[in-house]
């Protein structure tokens, strides 16, 4: 029977930001694909462009064979990266979005952008937003494609520990994940549909690049899906997280829930398959509200707490944390639920500091620099 590594490679967005004025400056972007670190300006005006005009650090690959070493390859990128930074008397932040900072300053389009812009043009240049991209390695690609079908159910469970984007241009938007509702604007994103295998998949896209919708198969966006490059389930819900122990207690939901759909799958016991409305209702729910309010349990089609019906995935995919090893990193979801997700503790510090977004900031910047 066919078994999968079920490795792990983490990507992360930071923002670059100014000490003084709290303004977003530019971006690092870490990339599986290229295998780098890529800094680009934001302002025309600053200069640092030329502080970074070398700024290119290889990191190697990030793919990790469990969670405790996906701990350290994390804690080594977000070192590397707050070195580079600081070298040049900026500051590091993680969240989904910047508090305040305005999209229609940014000048620099990042790589692997502009044939989107070219695509989506108004919609794709407001994508001020910045996300967490988590790969688990399922390399047969049939049931790699099934369990994409099935793990859709659970993304907005997920999506409620990993929202980080409550503001937009200096506001209180209302939702816990407002990067979402960016991307979700754009074609070819959010809740995929349903595949009956992955030549069905290819031909999909297939049929995306030979009618020029798209140039190859990069530019589609799902929130989850197999990777078009790598042997991987590529999980692309996630706001950017400021705590790394909190990236590191969703990655290891999210591998062990993948872990579980392909236990039922290898024992005949294919999970429930929904409707995507239905999920992309709960999407919705959870892009809103969060942790705050319920989810639909489409199983028994009643409306349940979100918080009680995440414990009830951690008691689904806790017998596979054995194999995985990552029980004591699953465990710190309790205190993501506990706390609040980044989302609420952004909204707290606004609230006491009297609505002030560069207090805001503030915290950002120091929960991104706790990498021990």
């Amino acid at each position: 029977m066919y078994h999968p590594s079920f490795n792990i490679g983490i990507e992360e967005e930071y923002q670059i930001i100014d000490p003084d004025s709290r303004e977003l400056l530019g971006y690092v972007t870490q990339s599986m694909v290229n295998e780098q670190m890529v800094v680009r300006e934001r302002s025309p005006d600053a200069d640092l462009a030329q502080r970074f005009s070398e700024a290119v650090i290889q990191v190697g690959t990030p793919v990790c064979a469990d969670i405790k070493e996906a701990r350290e390859q994390l804690v080594r990128m977000r070192a590397s990266v707050l070195a580079l930074v600081h070298a040049s008397g900026a500051k590091v932040l993680g969240a989904g979005t910047h508090p305040f900072s305005h999209w229609e300053n940014r000048s620099t389009i990042l790589p692997g952008y502009r044939a989107l812009i070219d695509d989506a043009q108004m919609i794709a240049r407001r994508l001020l937003c910045f996300g967490l991209r988590v790969h688990i390695g399922v390399e047969d690609r049939e049931l790699a494609v099934d369990v994409m079908n099935t793990m859709r159910y659970v993304l907005p469970h997920i999506l409620c520990l990993a929202n980080s984007s409550p503001f937009w241009v200096g506001r209180n938007t209302g939702l816990k994940s407002y990067r979402n509702v960016l991307l979700d604007a754009l074609p070819r994103t959010g809740i995929p549909g349903y595949f009956s295998s992955y030549q069905e998949y290819r031909s999909y896209i297939d049929t995306l690049i030979r009618t020029n919708s798209i140039p190859d198969a990069s530019q589609v966006r799902y929130d989850i899906m197999p990777h078009y490059r790598f042997p991987t389930l590529v999980i692309r819900i996630c706001d950017m997280l400021p705590n790394v122990h909190d990236v590191l207690a969703v990655t290891a939901l999210i591998q062990a829930s993948v872990a579980w759909m392909v236990d039922l799958r290898q024992r005949n016991l294919q999970f429930r398959l929904y409707e995507r409305l239905l999920i992309a209702e709960n999407k919705w729910r959870a892009v809103r509200y969060g942790l705050d309010n319920k989810l639909l349990d489409l199983g028994v089609e009643q409306a349940i707490p979100t918080v009680d019906l995440i414990r009830e995935l951690l008691e689904r995919v806790a017998p596979y944390t054995r194999k995985l090893n990552s029980a004591d990193e699953l465990a710190y979801v309790e205190t993501i639920i506990t706390r609040g997700a980044s989302a609420d503790q952004q909204l707290q510090v606004w609230k006491a500091h009297s609505q002030d977004a560069k207090a805001v900031v503030d915290f950002l910047v120091t929960e991104t620099e706790k990498i021990e």
